[in-house]
């Protein structure tokens, strides 16, 4: 899907003559200087897709009543307290060797040590679900999006490292830290107990050194790999040497993670001359683990102006946009790179600065992106309205929350599984990025969910999932006038407006069944209101239905 040509009409130029550096350079000359253009529902819309999962009808009117700098500044600051923690919403039956016991129904496990596979196992799936659950339920700001961010930037697999508890600790670490700094982060990260597992760490010893974490540590955390020069085959190789020692006790799950010194490499670490032949002291005490690690991090933000950049490039890509041009590296990712270094590796005034960019809300890159699975699933129950079980149901509740984790799994982003250390490919992988959203396989299939979400809904656990279309409708300003209805809606789910001759033949084939005066939906509507009986309700959901789940197997619908 090019964006550049959708916007275009397709009028584009296909010359082989015009280079793609050329045909980039000329995107957008937009910086970050804020934006001062209208603050309207379509600008609110646009802010609220990239930060949340959805823009909810609610939070919208919510945040249209503040200004642009007031609505980014109580995204970035989290009023809420962090999530209760997942819940056992699974039964102890089955191929269990160590059964959880301890741990009722519908109370959390996460201090249940238990390391029988079958129960992690069901463990898992428990945490993936209610994982989902925040995102439905979040609050008015970037937290949880933020977390999905970091998920995706230290990426680990739960297929993996295949212990829950572990993992509720991590990911409680990325929520915790998620509008913090990064350069804390970097240090708990290296030795929180799942990355720890992930990438070898905790097999990593003076006498068998594995040199896994110390490359994605700079290759992915820190460094990238498109700088010249760059770190070196021995940068990986000392780095390696000073994260021996660590690791793991499945045993313990308030000191998970812990240093051994008779397995440290307490020898001088050597690096290159791209860290300036910096040698990092060994040491041989007890606290030789932590001092070497910051000893580590210390020299590789020392190069401010490479990781910098590559952190800002890695934001830019997930809430922005997939590629930069010439004008966005000059006029956008060194100006957030340096509010990076200024503010002492922060990233909450990094995002406060582009996301009330005049950037941000270039036409260009509005409806840039084709939705995330996990945004196409959230942002649509969000969007929608969808009613949820009672949260005090625990069976019900994670059953519906599994249905959305499944839909998302099946357009291919298991969250908490991303394919690979790098994370999921639409961020980085050259030239698609998020083009890999959709394809022969997952494009039909967002249609199919679509279409049972508004026609039939997922039935879980006794408790149907679904959106209601005549609920939905009657929240809008003037379901009573087609044109007016038609408008509100596609202006509040789709990322491009309609022709006036589509809305005109959607009013005609939908809400007027083919008719030619408006009255035909006008007195439809206003005898359900009137008299809301099965046969005056059918008769507007029927047209209902059949109109926004036209809607929702458009192109535009997939955009965001």
């Amino acid at each position: 899907m090019d964006r550049r040509s959708f916007l275009l009409g397709g009028k584009e130029q296909k010359s082989s003559v015009i280079s793609n550096e050329v045909k980039k350079s000329v995107r957008t000359n937009s910086g970050v200087q804020p934006y001062t253009g209208p603050w309207t529902k379509k600008e609110v819309i646009h802010l609220l897709r990239r930060t949340m999962f959805g823009a909810k009808p609610a939070d919208v009117n919510y945040f249209l009543n503040k200004t642009l700098s007031q609505t980014v500044d109580e995204l970035l600051n989290p009023a809420s307290s962090l999530p209760a923690p997942p819940l056992k919403d699974y039964d102890t039956s089955g191929n269990v060797t160590t059964p959880d016991t301890d741990v009722t129904y519908g109370s959390t496990w996460i201090n249940s040590v238990n390391n029988d596979g079958t129960i992690q196992t069901r463990r898992i799936l428990s945490l993936k679900k209610w994982w989902v659950g925040l995102q439905l339920n979040q609050d008015r700001s970037i937290r949880e999006k933020m977390t999905l961010f970091w998920h995706h930037y230290f990426a680990t697999e739960l297929a993996e490292a295949s212990h829950a508890n572990f993992f509720y600790r991590h990911i409680t670490l990325l929520r915790t830290s998620a509008l913090g700094n990064i350069k804390k982060l970097v240090y708990d990260v290296t030795i929180d107990p799942t990355m720890l597992i992930y990438l070898n760490g905790r097999l990593n010893t003076k006498n068998a050194p594995d040199e896994n974490y110390a490359r994605e540590l700079q290759e992915l955390f820190t460094l990238g790999k498109e700088n010249i020069p760059n770190y070196t085959e021995q940068d990986v190789i000392a780095a390696a040497k000073i994260l021996t020692g660590w690791e793991v006790n499945p045993f313990d799950s308030s000191f998970p993670s812990f240093f051994t010194l008779n397995k440290h490499d307490t020898t001088n670490k050597q690096f290159s001359s791209f860290y300036n032949n910096t040698i990092i002291t060994g040491r041989n005490t007890a606290t030789a683990g932590t001092q070497e690690i910051n000893d580590l991090i210390n020299m590789i933000f020392s190069k401010s102006n490479e990781v910098s950049r590559h952190i800002v490039k890695r934001l830019y890509r997930f809430f922005v946009y997939s590629e930069m041009d010439a004008a966005t590296e000059i006029n956008v990712i060194e100006p957030l790179a340096q509010t990076l270094r200024n503010n002492n590796w922060e990233i909450k005034p990094v995002l406060s600065q582009l996301l009330k960019s005049e950037h941000f809300f270039d036409v260009l890159n509005r409806g840039a992106q084709i939705k995330a699975p996990l945004d196409f699933i959230v942002g649509m129950c969000r969007e929608w309205n969808v009613q949820f079980p009672p949260l005090n149901d625990t069976a019900q509740t994670y059953a519906a929350w599994n249905a959305v984790f499944n839909a998302a799994f099946i357009l291919q982003q298991n969250i908490g599984d991303p394919p690979s250390v790098a994370g999921w490919p639409a961020y980085y992988q050259v030239p698609q990025y998020y083009e890999l959203w959709v394809n022969a396989d997952t494009l039909p299939k967002r249609n199919q969910i679509s279409d049972i979400m508004i026609a039939v809904g997922f039935t879980q656990n006794n408790f149907k999932l679904m959106i209601n279309a005549v609920q939905y409708t009657s929240q809008l300003a003037n379901p009573t006038e087609p044109n007016a209805l038609i408008s509100e809606v596609c202006d509040s789910i789709l990322s491009f407006p309609l022709s006036d001759t589509v809305r005109a033949q959607l009013k005609k084939d939908y809400l007027l069944s083919g008719q030619e005066q408006d009255y035909y939906w006008s007195d439809a509507w206003q005898a359900y209101v009137a008299n809301p009986t099965s046969s005056n309700f059918n008769i507007v959901n029927t047209r209902l239905v059949g109109l926004y789940k036209y809607l929702m197997n458009l192109a535009e619908y997939q955009l965001g």
